[in-house]
């Protein structure tokens, strides 16, 4: 998740226990959110620190979970202690809402299935994400990522270091593959509350949001947060053009008559269609700069390009999946551009960029 944009200046902030944490660089508590909801944070490695689970009693006993986070063992237990902070237990857990399948929602989602018995559920093309990478060797893993970072112009030994080992790619085949599959528009099946899947395709295929049509509350996993802008990247068989994706949907949620949003990440806030503009207006800045740069330095590959953008460090401090996320980033927003008409590859196997000749 690259970029901060500033954002949130247009919003209300209505989870100030994680906004202060956020603030004070620590972990919020275990919150109640409305009667029958909690937020329960989920640490993990990283910039963003930890993720939010929520937790949702359901009508005739039992618990509901959207996302479950990152699969580690100190995680692990800071969610098992956060559903015994609410009176529960994880083998309450009657059913898991996955947002999409990056490991820190997805990641804890196998472990609450075997202490607990509950179904795991997600869009079908997540779905498909995970039993890709289930069914691979970690070996395989690394050569497909990096044959992609040499298609986007890295050196081979360079994208060879940056796509790192298979060991690193072996808690890959742990995660869980769904028990039910959820399309837009779908209702969950979490007895005593109506949320409605909502298919909003882009920081992955088959990221969902769930909107609560009954409390007015929208579950928002990381495609609208607060404060930054989600990675939206392209990757090896994946979406043609995941940045068009990503703002149809955000188009499609700004209209959402939310009294709260419940993000992934960061604080709880008021807001979506502000927020929403704020992260089109990001996307279209950064559309603008990367135009400018093709400009500058016509005929260059995606890598090189995104030397020349602006990011939050030195461009020099990024390696690993810090430059493979910006590179692929840059990748999906030259691929807007060129949907757009403003720039035109020359079809190689290492295709470069230049700008259209418009009349």
């Amino acid at each position: 998740m690259e970029g901060t944009d500033g954002g949130g200046t247009g919003i209300e902030v209505t989870g100030h226990a994680q906004r202060t944490a956020w603030g004070e660089r620590s972990v919020p508590g275990v919150e109640r959110v409305r009667p029958g909801l909690w937020s329960v944070p989920v640490p993990m490695g990283g910039p963003l620190r930890w993720v939010n689970a929520y937790v949702l009693e359901l009508a005739g006993g039992g618990l509901g979970l959207v996302d479950t986070g990152w699969d580690a063992d100190d995680s692990w237990a800071a969610l098992c202690a956060g559903l015994t902070a609410l009176g529960g237990d994880v083998s309450d857990v009657r059913g898991v809402l996955v947002t999409h399948l990056h490991l820190d929602h997805v990641g804890l989602a196998a472990r609450v299935r075997a202490a607990s018995g509950a179904w795991v559920a997600m869009h079908p093309a997540d779905a498909a994400g995970i039993a890709s990478f289930t069914s691979r060797r970690p070996e395989e893993m690394v050569e497909t990522e990096v044959a992609f970072l040499v298609s986007l112009g890295a050196p081979p030994e360079d994208a060879r270091a940056d796509a790192g080992t298979a060991e690193e790619r072996a808690g890959l085949l742990r995660v869980a593959r769904p028990d039910r599959l959820l399309e837009h528009g779908d209702l969950a099946d979490l007895p005593g509350w109506s949320l409605r899947a909502v298919h909003t395709p882009g920081h992955t295929e088959g990221h969902l949001c769930f909107a609560d049509e009954a409390g007015g509350l929208f579950f928002s996993g990381d495609h609208v947060l607060p404060r930054i802008s989600p990675n939206i990247s392209t990757h090896a068989g994946g979406a043609a053009d995941p940045l068009r994706d990503y703002l149809g949907a955000l188009g499609a949620v700004a209209g959402q008559e939310a009294e709260e949003v419940l993000p992934g990440h960061e604080w709880r806030f008021r807001g979506m269609a502000a927020r929403a503009g704020e992260l089109r207006a990001h996307h279209e800045h950064r559309l603008a700069e990367l135009l400018a740069a093709v400009r500058e330095h016509p005929g260059s590959t995606p890598w090189e390009l995104a030397a020349h953008l602006t990011w939050s460090r030195p461009w020099p401090q990024y390696e690993r999946r810090m430059r493979i996320f910006a590179v692929t980033e840059t990748d999906a927003h030259l691929r807007l551009l060129a949907s757009r008409g403003l720039v035109t590859g020359d079809g190689a196997a290492v295709p470069i960029w230049t700008a259209a000749h418009l009349r």
